[in-house]
């Protein structure tokens, strides 16, 4: 059915806003609607006469009061704040400020164009009476974004853009004229233009067609679109990488430590394409043990002030998709010059450790260096050296398909090094660290990138030890210049919301668990204690997730608060520069500072910190969705099948419901249970039915069989079959 244009100006104008705007800059002046009028440049008696009705309704509403027959005045009582609108699926929103104690509802017509995240400057009223206070968007300080993606319905003089964000609760009109190559269906990029005052859309155009709604790729880059993520290089960043000298000169070794002929090797993923890190080992003549932790030096080759150095900040991250990385730094450099592969030498930048049979760090060193791999280790291989003791590497696991022997020497390493972590990591958590190995959902992929499996990834000896070392590396980088008091890029993390922990404390009491509040250690301890106790159960992964969200987000910042999950009071991104700028950033300081260099602007480098935050958060969001997109794809192929699954949300209009076997989530709406007429109860998290008195609650496991599965939206509706006696 063809969509009508909507039709502007036949609604009276709600000059609201404006007045508020007027009346707020300057609170002792006294306006009448002739004072008004002229300041909004209006003249015409129907306009006017708009006025003086919305000065009356103000006047009604205690917002604004009459000074003297037809002049008002701002209530001096009426409060104003800038802020952030956090719009829900329903059209309402709510003003998130720091001043204020709580979030406030913002209605609909309150809104006068404010989209999600936008900053504005609002008005809240009711604040001092019995009623719940409203917030009105005075004013847009500051859009969010200004790109969209959705699907456009092209008319014959005109196209609308409808998006699948449940809170973006508007579409967006397209002229004629900018609807460029775009045809009927397709899914595209639009810009947002103008929303003029009469309009109940914004206007836009059309930036880039990403292709049919449901195809592969269309999806994908419809993903990286969505939240401004780029997904291939500019032509001449590329052609500016690939002039890049690359090779290992004499010259540059003399001023590096060289460390070639020590023991070096990574361990990795199975199908990593770039190392960032390899751990070298060896036993002193004092008995002790130097462990390198090298690190690829990135910031060798990306030079500040460069088209690449521009376009890496820019980025500030890899995205890993389900099916693709999009990398920070061009292939040439992540791939090959920057990455530590095997039997290459390449330039690093190293934190060298002396630990003794303790793991007790006796003396450290930082610096640049070069290095050559001996071996690369995926971790599976790694593993098995670890758990059977062998020095035989099983063909079913190693890298090359073929069964081989590991030469002693990297054995008798990792036996040392992976009980050195075990020494690093039991005192991490004595400390209070919090232990999240939440597991990770992956997909067996065929050729076409197509869902054909689902298996959990979960960390093992061979993960913890790499990231122990690189947890040791990052944080005596950061005391080593936390300690001069110079600038640097922490990596911080802040205690947990006490609400958030109640919240989940109210949650985690129906399965049979328990928070201790009566201090930060003993808080994390029970955390740490309540992650343990949930593995292998039907509500480990409910329970992981909603401890991770009561936590308080990690972030960079040249303000060092520690860093509470890890339990450490200095902690910074060093060990990962192909893949975050951050500790590309981190490294140029470091050597400047052991250079002899004064105390960087903390301005300057804060500014930095906040756009590599913005960035993660965006990338996190982006990785989040295609998992979600695989989900949905996977399931698509099995609408006929009976699964298992466990209530992992309960809300008014349904519960959702995750999938046992393989984590995918989706919704069974409360309408379409058809057993009993059921009714959302807030206090017992659950829907519970009036006749048979019925209860489905968190933690529940029920049968479900899939009913819709929509790869644009990126959602899966289950129907409800029955409850697990």
């Amino acid at each position: 059915m063809s969509k009508k244009p909507k039709k502007l100006g036949k609604k009276p104008k709600d000059f609201t806003a404006q007045i508020f705007k007027i009346l707020s800059r300057e609170p002792s002046k006294s306006f009448n609607y002739k004072q008004i009028a002229a300041v909004l440049e209006l003249s015409d008696t129907k306009s006017r006469n708009e006025i003086i009705r919305d000065l009356k309704i103000l006047k009604a509403q205690d917002k604004i009061h009459e000074t003297e027959i037809g002049k008002y005045q701002i209530i001096s009582k009426a409060e104003y704040y800038e802020g952030i609108v956090d719009m829900t699926s329903r059209k309402t929103g709510y003003f998130v400020c720091d001043e204020l104690e709580d979030d406030v509802f913002i209605p609909f017509i309150n809104l006068n164009h404010a989209l999600d995240g936008d900053k504005v400057k609002a008005y809240i009223y009711n604040r001092r009476s019995s009623r719940k206070p409203e917030a009105e968007v005075l004013e847009i300080l500051e859009r969010k974004k200004s790109e969209f993606v959705g699907v456009i319905d092209v008319q014959k003089n005109f196209a609308f853009v409808t998006t699948a964000n449940a809170k973006m609760y508007t579409d967006i009109f397209i002229p004629k004229n900018k609807i460029g190559d775009a045809e009927h269906g397709d899914v595209v990029l639009v810009t947002l233009e103008d929303w003029p005052k009469k309009a109940d859309s914004p206007f836009g155009s059309v930036i880039k067609v990403l292709g049919k709604p449901g195809e592969h790729n269309t999806e994908i880059h419809a993903i990286l679109a969505e939240y401004g993520l780029p997904y291939d290089f500019p032509i001449e960043v590329e052609a500016y990488a690939n002039k890049i000298d690359t090779s290992i000169t004499e010259e540059e070794i003399k001023k590096r430590r060289d460390m070639r002929d020590v023991l070096t090797f990574t361990i990795d993923p199975k199908d990593a394409k770039d190392f960032d890190d390899a751990l070298s080992f060896q036993v002193l003549e004092n008995g002790n043990y130097e462990i390198g932790v090298h690190i690829a030096d990135v910031s060798h080759y990306l030079q500040e002030g460069t088209i690449l150095d521009d376009e890496a900040y820019k980025r500030a991250t890899s995205v890993y998709l389900v099916d693709r990385v999009v990398p920070m730094l061009p292939e040439v450099l992540s791939n090959f010059a920057c990455s530590l592969r095997p039997h290459e030498e390449k330039y690093t930048f190293s934190a060298v450790f002396q630990l003794n049979n303790k793991a007790e760090v006796l003396d450290a060193w930082f610096g640049r260096t070069v290095t050559y791999s001996d071996q690369r280790f995926a971790y599976e291989e790694a593993q098995s050296i670890i758990e059977t003791k062998s020095d035989v590497i099983p063909a079913e696991i190693s890298l090359t398909g073929n069964e081989y022997i590991v030469p002693k020497p990297i054995v008798d390493a990792t036996f040392k090094m992976d009980e050195l972590a075990k020494i690093l990591r039991r005192k991490r958590m004595a400390a209070g660290a919090i232990s999240f190995d939440k597991v990770e959902v992956k997909f067996n992929l065929n050729e076409d990138a197509e869902p054909i499996g689902v298996y959990f990834k979960q960390s093992k000896d061979a993960n913890h030890l790499i990231e122990e070392f690189m947890l040791l590396a990052n944080r005596k980088v950061a005391e080593f210049i936390g300690k001069q008091k110079k600038t640097f890029i922490y990596r911080i993390h802040d205690e947990p919301n006490e609400d958030k922990l109640i919240n989940l404390q109210t949650v985690i009491a129906k399965f049979g668990y328990s928070i201790n509040f009566r201090s930060k250690k003993d808080i994390s301890s029970s955390l740490n204690n309540l992650l343990s106790e949930v593995v292998g159960k039907k509500e480990q992964n409910l329970v992981d997730t909603l401890t991770i969200r009561s936590m308080s987000k990690a972030a960079y910042s040249t303000e060092n608060i520690g860093h509470y999950g890890l339990a450490f009071d200095y902690y910074s991104h060093f060990t990962s520069p192909i893949r975050r700028y951050p500790d590309v950033m981190a490294h140029r300081l470091l050597q400047f500072y052991i250079d002899g260099g004064k105390s960087v602007s903390e301005e300057e480098y804060e500014e930095k910190c906040v756009h590599s935050s913005q960035m993660e958060g965006l990338a996190a969001q982006a990785e989040r969705d295609s998992v979600k997109y695989m989900q949905v794809k996977y399931m698509q192929d099995h609408k006929d099948e009976e699964f298992l699954g466990v209530i992992s949300g309960v809300t008014e209009w349904g519960i959702y419901v995750e999938i046992i076997e393989n984590k995918c989530e989706g919704m069974v709406r409360i309408r379409e249970i058809r057993d009993d007429y059921y009714t959302f109860d807030d206090k017992q998290y659950a829907l519970v039915g009036e006749v048979s008195k019925n209860i489905l609650q968190l933690g529940d496991e029920i049968y479900v069989k899939v009913k819709n599965a929509d790869l644009v939206k990126k959602q899966l509706d289950f129907h409800y079959l029955r409850k697990r006696e």
